[in-house]
Formats: C-alpha cells, sequence, structure tokens
C-alpha cells in the first residue's frame, strides 16, 4: 500500500477507511465525495452518484431539506436520530445521520455522516420479544396451576353427583358440567404449548411445508391459492419436525382466517447471511416467509400480535401465533411480522450453522 505524500492524501485515506458513509455536498446540496462504505450504502458507484442532489440520493420520510438550507446559512451542525430514508437503489433504512458544515476556500461543503441502525433496533426488538415470551410464560404456568387444581375437583365431583342422580334430566347439567371443565382443560394445555425441548434431527424445510401445505388444502370450502417459492439450495435444519410443522401450521391457519374465502398465500424460503438473533451473529441463516394477501394486522393489534389470548376475531383464542413464537424461539430463531394492507409477511428464521 502506498503511504500518502501529502496531508490531502492522509484525509482521503482516513475516509475511505471509514466503515460509517461519508457523502460530501457542495453548498447547493449536489454530491461531490463519497466514500466506499457511502457506495455500498447507496448500492451505487461513486461515478453513477456524482453531482446527483441531497434528495435524489437520500429521501428522508420526514423533510429536512430546509433545515439543511438554513444550517448551511447559519453555519450550524445538526443530528437526526432513526430517521426512515429512501436510498438512491429504492431501499428503504432507518440511520441515523449527522450534518457538519465545513466552510473552504472553494466555498461552503456539507458533510453527511450516515450510520444504519436497522440492525440495532431489530436486536433491540427481538430481544424484547424474547424478555416478553419468558415472563408471559410464567405467567401461564402459575396461572394453569392454579386453574388446573379446583377443575379437577370441579369435574371429579360433578362425575360423583352423577352417579347419586337417577334423572336423565338432571344429569344433563352434571355433563355439561364436566365437557366445560374438559373444554377449560384442553384450553390450558394449549395455553401451556408443548413442554420439554425440541428432539433434535436433521429436517428438511421443504417437507415441513409441503405435509402443511396438504393439511390446508384439504378444506374445498376456500379458493385461497398457495404460491411455493422455495430455494432448493437450503441444506436440512437442525429440529423436531413435529414442532416446526405445528409452528408453520399455526401461522398459515392464522393467514387462511384473515384472508377469509379467497386469497393468495406465498410459502416462499430464502438463505441469508451475516443474521444476528439476540447477540449470536450466524455466518448462514434461513429465512421461512408466509405470506398473505389479506386485509392486514389492525393497528391496535401489531404490538401485541404475538401475545396469548390476543385476538381480531370474536370466535378467535388468540393462542396460535403465540406458540408457534415459542416454538420458533426453542429451536434458538426468529419469528418477526411486517403487515400492511394487501400484504402480511410472517418470517421464521433459523440458524443454518453455528
Amino acid at each position: 500500500m502506498a503511504v500518502p505524500t501529502t496531508q490531502s492524501e492522509l484525509h482521503q485515506r482516513i475516509l475511505d477507511s471509514l466503515n460509517e458513509a461519508v457523502l460530501m455536498f457542495d453548498s447547493g446540496l449536489k454530491l461531490v465525495y463519497a466514500n466506499p462504505a457511502a457506495e455500498m450504502l447507496l448500492g451505487a458507484s461513486i461515478r453513477q452518484v456524482l453531482g446527483h442532489s441531497f434528495v435524489e440520493l437520500v429521501m428522508p420520510r420526514e423533510p429536512v431539506f430546509d433545515q439543511l438550507q438554513e444550517a448551511i446559512r447559519s453555519n450550524h451542525p445538526f443530528s437526526k436520530h432513526e430517521q426512515v430514508i429512501t436510498l438512491f437503489d429504492g431501499k428503504e433504512l432507518t440511520v441515523d445521520f449527522t450534518v457538519n458544515i465545513l466552510p473552504s476556500p472553494f466555498g461552503t461543503e456539507v458533510l453527511i455522516e450516515i450510520i444504519p441502525i436497522d440492525r440495532l433496533l431489530r436486536i433491540s426488538r427481538d430481544d424484547a420479544l424474547v424478555a416478553q415470551q419468558a415472563v408471559t410464560q410464567e405467567l401461564l404456568r402459575g396461572l394453569a396451576h392454579e386453574i388446573k387444581n379446583p377443575l379437577g375437583g370441579l369435574r371429579g365431583a360433578a362425575q360423583l353427583l352423577e352417579r347419586e342422580l337417577h334423572s336423565e334430566d338432571q344429569k344433563e347439567y352434571t355433563r355439561v358440567i364436566i365437557n366445560e371443565a374438559d373444554r377449560l382443560q384442553k384450553l390450558v394445555n394449549r395455553l401451556l404449548g408443548p413442554s420439554g425441548m425440541p428432539k433434535s434431527q436433521g429436517v428438511n424445510i421443504h417437507e415441513v411445508l409441503e405435509y402443511v401445505r396438504k393439511i390446508v388444502t384439504r378444506d374445498k370450502q376456500t379458493n385461497i391459492k398457495i404460491h411455493r417459492d422455495y430455494d432448493p439450495s437450503i441444506p436440512d435444519i437442525k429440529g423436531d419436525p413435529d414442532l416446526l410443522i405445528q409452528a408453520v401450521l399455526n401461522i398459515v391457519k392464522n393467514a387462511y382466517e384473515a384472508m377469509g374465502k379467497s386469497g393468495n398465500l406465498t410459502l416462499r424460503t430464502r438463505v441469508i447471511r451475516k443474521f444476528t438473533i439476540g447477540h449470536q451473529q450466524y455466518r448462514i441463516a434461513m429465512k421461512l416467509s408466509i405470506i398473505d394477501d389479506g386485509p392486514g394486522i389492525p393497528e391496535d393489534l401489531k404490538d401485541k400480535i404475538f401475545f396469548p389470548m390476543v385476538t381480531g376475531r370474536a370466535e378467535g383464542t388468540g393462542l396460535g401465533l403465540s406458540i408457534a413464537q415459542r416454538l420458533v424461539h426453542q429451536h434458538g430463531g426468529l419469528l418477526e411480522v411486517e403487515s400492511s394492507p394487501g400484504c402480511t409477511a410472517f418470517s421464521i428464521i433459523l440458524p443454518l450453522e453455528a
């Protein structure tokens, strides 16, 4: 590597070696310089973007152009946090960025440093989900213990009472008690979900998806079409096939219920690289997306969709997604959701390698 011979070359070397994206604009907010990290961020080379305006390259969701103009006039820097921007290649990111004004003999220059924080926000959100799941599970176990014991006594007393009764009309009431006790027992068991750790073995995720597809397509009362978009290069994952089937089936059934009698459901698998789950980064992982074109998740439910007993349907129990999330976590993975009217995507992310 050549040694810098001038101060200007040294400054250039420093900027080029930074991991943060650095963009330099002139007083008219036309791009005059971008370091390699900025080229990667923009998804374009310096030759492609040179001379483009700020709003063409970095389009913030909140208007900041007037603030930039004021900063140039007043020579005052400013920062923005957790800003959603649209980049040159159309990709949306959440970033922190800092604007510095640099007077020079060539005129005022605007230096903007951009730090993507999507990954940090996602890690924080995932940590909160895991913590929420752990607390919820402890509450449910305590609640189940308090319900099961008196429920068993209630059912036993109803059975003893039924033996003493001679009238079929009177026995009808004790049978209602017994049946309702059994129904509540099943509900408690569903709240708790499967117990123990998954039985780990090699699982072909596409066999899991095909099994689920066959189950749901037996219902001839709907016109829902299932589209398969599989990546055949995905290797077997380590997991419990029965629990994975249950997790996927719960999500697919939830999508069916959201769409009603007709719609489109896509089952998609992809390999993703350098993905962080919790605080562990994996070199390679699998992303299984279940996408429907239903009405989307109501805004008031988005932040609590994985809570047990939370449902948007009058007849729903609100247990399917909570159990699916727990099963995915037991496999060391994540269950995420993105939803808007016409497109809801639940994504199961599982590590392929440690």
